[in-house]
Parts: structure tokens; sequence; C-alpha cells
């Protein structure tokens, strides 16, 4: 069997290869451990990325002890909450006991455009394919414009050093999204990533370990300029679009 391209291999991590094929392209990928583990690789970032979307944090093995101890901590900070409010409530301070609550709340709520990073470890990360290159841009920003009316429009990013590479459609469960590629002379990558408005989202950024999130929303839609944190144009690149929107 001649070794299959990227293209049959990401449709089989998406389940879109029929039973026959898919056990032949197993049976290559144990034969060719390190394309298996390039597979293996995709498989986790697509989990990650529903994990996401379901609001639900995938736990890669090795941080699964991490993980064990921050629900032990968890857990007694919890119990040293139900402590506080009950003696609030017998004082009957009932303000209190709500900010308390809400804390607690907050505790499992996940960060912020959780779904646009993980969008980007799976899409923009490496060369992935795209279900849109970048000549195809007529194609994807009729798409947008769909979904999206006049925020669906394509940023021009060739005067800040950055190409368009391609997009990939997606869903979330509040309705359609994408992810734009864009890519400078170096190799660099970034993606901004649109998603219908949620009302958590407003402005702000954050770190998720080496890449770099920053989120705003514009009339019904919610955007994200995600890449390497290390990447000096990001900052630069953010207000730009937020002034373009």
């Amino acid at each position: 069997m001649n070794r299959p391209h990227d293209d049959e291999l990401h449709a089989l991590v998406d389940g879109r290869v029929d039973a026959a094929r898919a056990a032949e392209l197993e049976a290559w990928l144990q034969a060719h451990p390190e394309q298996a583990a390039r597979v293996t690789g995709w498989k986790h970032d697509a989990e990650a990325l529903r994990a996401a979307w379901a609001g639900i944090e995938a736990v890669p093995p090795d941080v699964a002890a991490l993980q064990r101890a921050r629900h032990r901590l968890g857990r007694r900070r919890r119990a040293r909450l139900g402590m506080a409010a009950a003696c609030v409530l017998a004082l009957g301070l009932g303000g209190t006991l709500g900010w308390q609550l809400r804390e607690v709340q907050l505790v499992h709520e996940r960060p912020p455009m959780a779904d646009a990073v993980a969008a980007y470890r799976l899409f923009a990360a490496d060369a992935a394919p795209l279900e849109f290159d970048g000549g195809g841009r007529a194609a994807l920003q009729g798409w947008l414009r769909t979904h999206f009316g006049a925020a669906g429009e394509v940023p021009d990013l060739r005067s800040q050093g950055f190409d368009l590479r391609g997009g990939r459609l997606l869903s979330t469960p509040e309705g359609a999204a994408a992810m734009l590629v864009y890519q400078d002379a170096g190799g660099a990558r970034i993606g901004l990533y649109l998603r219908p408005r949620n009302a958590r989202i407003g402005q702000g950024e954050r770190r998720d370990g080496r890449l770099l999130a920053q989120y705003w929303s514009e009339g019904t839609a919610s955007f994200a300029l995600v890449g390497p944190a290390t990447q000096a144009n990001m900052r630069r690149l953010a207000p730009l679009l937020r002034g373009a929107g």
C-alpha cells in the first residue's frame, strides 16, 4: 500500500472514511509508527476541540496526576466554602453567601474563547489541510457573509506582513464558526476565529500555554486572534482588526 495522503488521514480522524478503507489505513499506520503518532496527535487535538465546545476540559495523559491534585484541592476548598456559607446563613447575611456561591460557580467556568485556542491548535498550528486555500478567498468570503453578515469580512493583512493561507468552517452549539489562517514570511501562523456572540465574551486577552488569545465582540459576532505569545505583531494586529469592525 502506498503512503496515504494527509487529507485521507484527516478524513480517518474525522470518521469520514468507509470501514474497508479505514481498516487498510489502520493497518498501514500500525506498520509506520511515526505516522501513527502524528495521527494520534490529530485525534487528541480533535477531542480537545470537541471538549472545548462542550464546556469540558480535555485532560492529556501527562497532566492527569496534576488534574487529580487540582480536583482534591477543589474539594477541600469547596468544603471550606460550605462551612463558611453555613456560618453566614446562620447570621442571616444572605448577600455574603451569594458572593461565596458565585465564587464556587466561577471555579467551574471554562476560560473565554477556549474553542478558539483549540481550533488554532488543530488547524493553524501546523500545515493541516484547510477547506479553503488562499485561492478560495471568494468562496470563503461568501460563506462568512451568509452566516455573519458584515462582520464576516475576510481581513487583508498583507500590509501587516501576513498572507491568507486559507480557512476552515466549523460549528459551535450556538451556530456556525470559522478559523482563518494567516502566515508571515518567516512561517509564523496566526488564526482569526469567528463565532456567534456569547454573553461571557467581552474584550480581553489570556495566555494558554505558549499561545496568546486576544478576543472581543462586535454586533452579533465574537472574534479571537490566536497565535504564539512570542509573535511581536499579535498585539498590534488585534486593535487594527477591532477598528475595522
